[in-house]
């Protein structure tokens, strides 16, 4: 019969069958497929390369209306006709719109789980399944430059540059294992811009920039990380995620999970460093958790707001800084003030010059009374400048 508007509408199945096939005079192949129930589909039949007998699903009567049904059933009968299987390109189109970034990202990050330390594992998490979270339902194979070049102009405006930088340099990575493990063709991060060009660093705040931002600190959680970070010269997020357990005595102690060496580190705290961590844990609503900072379980987050926001009420304005810029700040300050070498290390965590190498393996001295001693001075020092005193009043370390 041929299929019209009109003999469609009179269809009806044989009484003593639960599926019935209409096929279309003018176009072979094409046919309506009524099944008991109601239920209407337009299919094509056709004979694959096997010679076996294939039926491909194009649609519902309801969403296609005869023309689109019979457009749809020419295009795929010319490609069997041409050698292809439309059938196997259906399966094969969804197997790979269900390869999604969300799906292989999991792969890839326990992939990578033993391979980095904790917190370089972290943070290719985060960046997978929260910086990248707009993409992830996207099939690795639709994935564009443009994509993602739109994405890492959002992720810069959320969270800084360089956080959008670090960002793309994950996703590169993520699809240079996709393509080794024959997921991916191409990596379409390729030739998407640095959201900042970045380059080795040696900015050293002076002693009045260093007080100018001390001033700027508010009694909140942002103003005493700050001021810790100035204290004590560690990691930014070493200070933003510090919980109450690891104060001990006079101490804190961080663990080994939640530093870039892997290594724990003790860092003794000045009597200034002690007060700032006393009046933040006696803040109201913070008894019932371990974590000093922040609201979520993490620790601390919102860093580029919150810088954002203290160099607005900076004056005079320092020329432009980082947070990191403190600790190399601290480190540089120290040793004017005498502090040696190796402390200055002892208390950064670094493993490097005296400590590095075959030295290293032999010179496990933790240096904790040197330590201490150091960061009493550097408070004093502190303290010094914020009373309006010359640092010449601090007597430098003896060696």
């Amino acid at each position: 019969m041929k299929l019209t508007q009109a003999s469609i509408a009179g269809l009806e199945l044989d009484s003593d069958k639960s599926e019935q096939r209409f096929f279309d005079d003018d176009l072979t192949g094409f046919a309506l497929r009524v099944r008991a129930g109601g239920k209407r589909t337009w299919i094509i039949q056709y004979r694959n390369a096997a010679g076996k007998s294939t039926t491909k699903n194009l649609g519902s009567c309801k969403t296609l209306s005869l023309t689109q049904a019979r457009q749809l059933a020419k295009r795929d009968l010319a490609n069997v006709t041409l050698g292809s299987n439309p059938q196997k390109e259906k399966s094969a189109a969804r197997i790979r719109a269900a390869e999604t970034l969300g799906s292989f990202a999991t792969k890839f990050l326990d992939h990578q789980r033993d391979r980095l330390k904790p917190r370089s594992f972290q943070q290719v998490d985060t960046h997978l399944t929260k910086h990248w979270a707009p993409l992830t339902s996207l099939s690795v194979h639709d994935i564009t430059r443009r994509n993602i070049a739109v994405r890492l102009s959002e992720i810069a405006a959320e969270r800084g540059a360089f956080a959008a930088n670090r960002a793309r340099a994950t996703l590169s990575k993520f699809f240079t294992w996709a393509m080794k493990e024959g997921v991916a063709e191409t990596n379409p991060v390729v030739g998407t811009n640095r959201q900042a060009d970045e380059q080795a660093r040696d900015r050293v705040l002076t002693d009045a920039e260093l007080i100018t931002v001390w001033q700027a600190c508010r009694t909140d959680d942002y103003g005493r990380i700050v001021q810790l970070l100035i204290l004590t010269g560690q990691r930014r997020d070493e200070v933003g995620a510090i919980a109450k357990t690891e104060l001990v005595a006079r101490s804190w102690l961080i663990p080994g999970k939640r530093t870039k060496n892997g290594l724990a580190h003790e860092v003794p705290l000045s009597d200034l460093a002690a007060g700032i961590l006393k009046q933040a844990i006696a803040r109201e609503g913070r008894s019932g958790r371990d974590t000093i900072f922040g609201d979520g379980s993490g620790g601390f987050s919102g860093w580029s707001k919150a810088k954002a926001a203290l160099d607005k009420r900076i004056e005079p304005k320092p020329a432009a800084w980082r947070v990191h810029d403190l600790r190399r700040t601290v480190a540089t300050r120290m040793a004017d003030l005498g502090v040696l070498p190796h402390v200055i290390e002892a208390i950064l965590n670094h493993i490097s010059g005296h400590k590095a190498g075959v030295a290293g393996v032999y010179n496990r001295a933790l240096y904790s009374a040197e330590k201490r001693q150091a960061l009493d001075l550097w408070a004093a020092h502190i303290e010094a400048l914020l009373a309006g005193k010359p640092a010449s009043n601090i007597l430098p370390m003896k060696a």
